[in-house]
């Protein structure tokens, strides 16, 4: 029998310090991101900065493929609620956008100026725009933070309005964060914020899904191994509640390159996000 206890919660969630090389992300983002916007802004089929609201990051860019979308897609973008905007991320719309997507990548006021409760309510705002500009189908995704963000839509009770709601297909969460009651045990939480009445409310693993909700909970092999944890849970948990879940552990993959697989049409989280 193995006997498994976390003794250092702040270690248990760190990414950076446990990924050999990790020093050349984020650059390696911002440098691909701003190549593939530079590119469409060039065909003419990127809107940037479109307001889903009045705050300073009430903001969202859409990325259009060629003809009529199919469908609409969200990414949400991580950073532990504290940390980026949606500028670091737009080369990982290329595999839904070339699939036929439109894609639209939102930010949001980040902690502490905001609670998690009210990043999750700017959020669905934000797809409430979005799917004000596309019509069709709606897919979400979100990395680490996005990834909570992105399955707490489809928890219920859900942010969405009705409307929106009927029209979501299926969410892949990609290394996300399901519980947040462990999170209250780092140091992070002097600027999160998170107490127990809000873990509550704002986890999906503790919430029910809604109805006919459909989810892959997508995580790296070579996660840290809470992460791992994070995403079986959510899929074990559903399925005894009733939604259409799948867990798949990608190998060869850590948190900052598990996302990878968005930029191309033919990967098989792609392939997954827009099934």
């Amino acid at each position: 029998m193995l006997e498994y206890r976390i003794q250092d919660w702040d270690n248990a969630y760190a990414n950076s310090a446990n990924i050999a090389g990790s020093e050349r992300w984020p650059a390696a983002w911002f440098e691909a991101a701003q190549s593939f916007r530079d590119r469409l802004a060039a065909q003419g089929r990127s809107r940037l900065d479109i307001a889903y609201g009045s705050g300073a990051r009430h903001r969202l860019d859409l990325f259009l493929p060629e003809g009529r979308p199919t469908g609409l897609v969200v990414f949400i973008h991580g950073g532990y609620w504290m940390a980026f905007d949606q500028r670091a991320w737009s080369h990982l719309a290329a595999g839904s956008v070339d699939a036929g997507y439109a894609v639209a990548m939102p930010t949001y006021t980040l902690c502490p100026e905001a609670r998690i409760t009210d990043i999750v309510g700017e959020v669905a705002s934000a797809i409430g725009k979005a799917a004000e500009l596309v019509e069709g189908p709606i897919a979400l995704t979100g990395h680490s933070a996005g990834g909570h963000l992105a399955s707490r839509m489809i928890s219920s009770p859900s942010p969405l309005a009705d409307a929106v709601r009927v029209r979501i297909r299926n969410v892949v969460s990609i290394s996300g964060l399901h519980d947040l009651r462990p999170l209250m045990r780092t140091g992070m939480n002097a600027k999160l914020r998170i107490d127990e009445a809000e873990a509550l409310a704002e986890s999906p693993a503790l919430l029910r899904p809604m109805a006919d909700a459909r989810i892959t909970c997508w995580v790296g092999g070579g996660e840290r191994q809470e992460f791992l944890r994070q995403s079986a849970l959510l899929a074990n948990m559903w399925t005894g509640l009733g939604a259409t879940t799948a867990e798949v552990v990608e190998p060869d993959r850590h948190h900052f390159s598990i996302v990878d697989g968005l930029a191309s049409a033919d990967h098989p989280l792609t392939k997954t996000l827009l099934s």
